[in-house]
């Protein structure tokens, strides 16, 4: 699940374990190897029937897309390879093209059938019809040179691939998955490496034309809160590691919709879903926890202070309205669900993290950057509140054990004085990103925003440009080392706080 693959990353973060590295990108590069990715058009699907990532059960849900596509940035930051950015941008991308409302938000879901290619409409739907291919549909697109090429590199074949194929919907139809490696595929053709990929770019880009012009799946366009959370950490995500624009402004778009349409400013109360202009439901606790985190993330990609003190805003509801004083998070509030005859508090990380588990995680970060005692002990409690079942049964936490060892740390804060278009800004944000490190926040002070920050947040008074340049100050608990004007003094002291490696040293 991505909650384990999320821990292994952050446990190698904080401890430099090879072991760990190697088990989450192992599991990740396979995945990606897999029919249960789709090789066309970008995205998983929910989970696989085998032990090889072969066979697929094909709906696409948001929510593993947005986890799985922060696994992915992760991995790439802490490797450099290039297949896990590659992964994260297909992905990305994806939701972009087939998963968002005009307006910013994001879908839920895709299902997994569909009519198969011209079929009658009142046909039988069928699993994975949209996403599998014969060899003759594929040389039909791409002629015989190029289908060839394709079909060797992604294991079709004439009387399909299948391993396993239980009620009967892959007869003579293929799931495509890479069979054989990029250089395996050039040297079976003579070719170079680089004219082999030129032609699978090309021949990908052919066949996701031709396959959008089958029947799609249906699309549960009902838009979520909490989901919409964790897709917005991958967005601002993606921003901070590949410093590509356009996924900075679709984390600020989907933060604005978030904010405009299941958002209640004057109760400060965010809801649960949105569709068709109607929102509906009181936001459950996971909706505040995994809009909070999303919220973090995006104020550490473009850090205007509104989302820092709006995550600060929902933290106060998801106190007041979800809280135990014994520790933990009630998925409903109090005074909601009447009916219920308990409330529910979760007590494992699944296919989403509990709520308790980014609760804790997510109070800690806002703890450490705004200084609130208040919201660390709150974490700490629920910390404590599962620490026996995290003693008896680890794997059932993995995103608390993750909120454990940050509550164990020294809170560190990096806090970079300066504009945010200055070449020695962009160049410390850069070392900063590209290096793994758990249990940090990361603050800019732009001449612009400085002033507001300052007012909610004291501690940063007396932080100020060196000479007039961008400064840098690395904290633990806001006591600072000597703040530095030179870029080269910023990695010298990142390497020393740090288990691992920078990308590219």
């Amino acid at each position: 699940m991505p909650v384990n693959q999320d821990f292994l990353l952050r446990y190698y973060a904080r401890t430099g374990e090879a072991k760990a590295l190697a088990m989450a990108v192992t599991t990740l590069e396979q995945m990606s190897k897999g029919g249960i990715y789709d090789h066309i058009g970008g995205g998983f699907a929910r989970y696989s029937v085998d032990d090889e990532w072969r066979i697929p059960h094909f709906e696409k849900m948001l929510y593993d897309n947005a986890q799985l596509s922060v696994n992915y940035l992760e991995a790439y930051r802490a490797t450099g390879a290039p297949r896990f950015s590659r992964t994260a941008k297909e992905t990305l991308e994806y939701v972009m093209r087939d998963m968002t409302h005009p307006e910013g938000g994001f879908y839920s879901a895709e299902d997994a059938d569909s009519l198969p290619p011209d079929a009658a409409a009142d046909a039988h739907k069928s699993e994975g019809a949209f996403y599998l291919w014969t060899a003759d549909e594929i040389d039909a697109v791409l002629g015989s040179t190029a289908g060839e090429v394709f079909r060797y590199r992604y294991g079709v074949e004439e009387g399909g691939n299948a391993p396993e194929d239980p009620h009967g919907e892959f007869t003579e139809k293929n799931i495509l998955y890479e069979a054989y490696s990029l250089p395996e595929t050039a040297k079976k053709f003579g070719r170079t490496e680089g004219e082999i990929k030129r032609l699978l770019r090309v021949s990908r880009g052919k066949l996701l034309e031709a396959r959008a012009k089958r029947p799609r799946p249906s699309l549960d366009d009902k838009i979520l809160a909490s989901w919409n959370g964790l897709m917005l950490s991958g967005f601002a995500k993606a921003y901070q590691i590949l410093e590509e624009p356009r996924y900075l402004a679709v984390a600020q778009k989907t933060a604005r919709f978030l904010e405009s349409r299941l958002y209640d400013a004057k109760k400060n109360l965010l809801y649960h879903r949105w569709r068709d202009g109607e929102r509906k439901i009181a936001g459950m606790a996971d909706d505040y926890a995994f809009v909070i985190q999303g919220l973090l993330d995006l104020y550490e990609a473009d850090f205007d202070p509104r989302w820092l003190f709006w995550a600060e805003s929902l933290a106060d509801r998801l106190q007041s309205d979800f809280f135990d004083e014994g520790g933990g998070y009630y998925m409903t509030a109090a005074g909601e669900g009447e009916h219920l005859l308990v409330r529910v508090m979760e007590d494992s990380d699944n296919v989403e993290p509990a709520a308790s588990s980014v609760a804790a995680s997510v109070l800690l970060r806002l703890a450490h950057m705004a200084g609130r005692d208040d919201l660390r002990k709150a974490a700490e409690k629920t910390l404590t509140r599962f620490g026996g079942q995290m003693e008896r049964a680890p794997r059932s936490l993995p995103g608390m054990l993750s909120a454990v060892a940050d509550a164990a740390g020294k809170p560190r804060q990096i806090v970079i004085v300066g504009g945010l278009e200055e070449p020695e800004t962009i160049e410390m944000l850069r070392l900063v990103n590209r290096r793994p490190m758990p249990a940090r926040a990361l603050m800019v002070l732009t001449p612009k925003g400085r002033g507001e920050l300052e007012k909610r947040l004291p501690q940063l008074k007396g932080m100020g440009p060196i000479g007039g340049k961008p400064t840098a100050y690395l904290c633990v608990n806001f006591a600072c080392a000597l703040p530095t004007t030179d870029v080269a003094k910023v990695a010298e002291m990142l390497a020393q706080d740090s288990k691992v490696p920078n990308r590219g040293e």
